[in-house]
């Protein structure tokens, strides 16, 4: 009798025990598994923070390539403006080259020539330079000065004067013709009266 109460003790504390072992076994996997959701979390909440900045570099490469095809263009733009805006002039029906001063009165004439062509009835005057008017004035900045043969300048505010020869004056200077020497401006100027034109090419 107290062998059968020994074996049944016995059994009942193997029961317990392995009720608890089994307990703790799904404690362990369900902290386990607790752990792995977690984890696969956060790697989930990672990768979208590597996509969210992969997706923010694209886009700021994007951005930047767009602004320099911008200024690519603006700077095409620029330099096709530039081209189209050359002011040449023409004695008679002889074109020919000047080197443009770079102020103000020979900006007002630039939107002058914008505006359309300045038709200048020019007359000889003195044996060195032919003189005609601009039909307004430009701004000036005389000071005095000596020319010589090609100079263009501005006298008096509203006259072009043209030289092919020389002169000490006040004046306001606003080119010179490069591609004459003195006798290929005589020739120019010294057989008559001109007409100068100035227009955009």
């Amino acid at each position: 009798m107290k062998k059968r109460l020994i074996k049944m003790a016995l059994s009942v504390l193997m029961m317990i025990c392995v009720s608890a072992c089994s307990g703790n076994a799904e404690t362990v996997d369900e902290n386990h598994g607790s752990s792995a959701i977690i984890s696969e979390s956060e790697d989930i909440e990672a990768e979208s923070t590597e996509e969210t900045i992969l997706s923010e570099d694209s886009e700021t490469y994007r951005t930047e390539e767009v602004d320099n095809q911008a200024a690519e263009n603006n700077a095409s733009f620029d330099e096709t403006d530039i081209g189209e805006t050359t002011m040449i002039m023409k004695i008679g029906d002889t074109k020919v080259n000047v080197d443009w001063e770079d102020n103000q009165a020979v900006a007002a004439l630039r939107d002058m020539a914008r505006e359309g062509d300045v038709t200048i009835q020019m007359s000889m005057y003195g044996g060195f330079e032919q003189v005609g008017s601009i039909g307004q004035s430009l701004p000036r900045n005389d000071k005095q000065t000596t020319t010589s043969s090609g100079d263009i300048v501005l006298y008096s505010g509203n006259q072009m004067v043209v030289f092919y020869g020389s002169n000490s004056w006040s004046y306001t200077r606003l080119g010179h013709i490069s591609d004459k020497d003195e006798a290929g401006m005589t020739e120019l100027l010294s057989n008559g009266d001109v007409t100068i034109t100035i227009s955009m090419e």
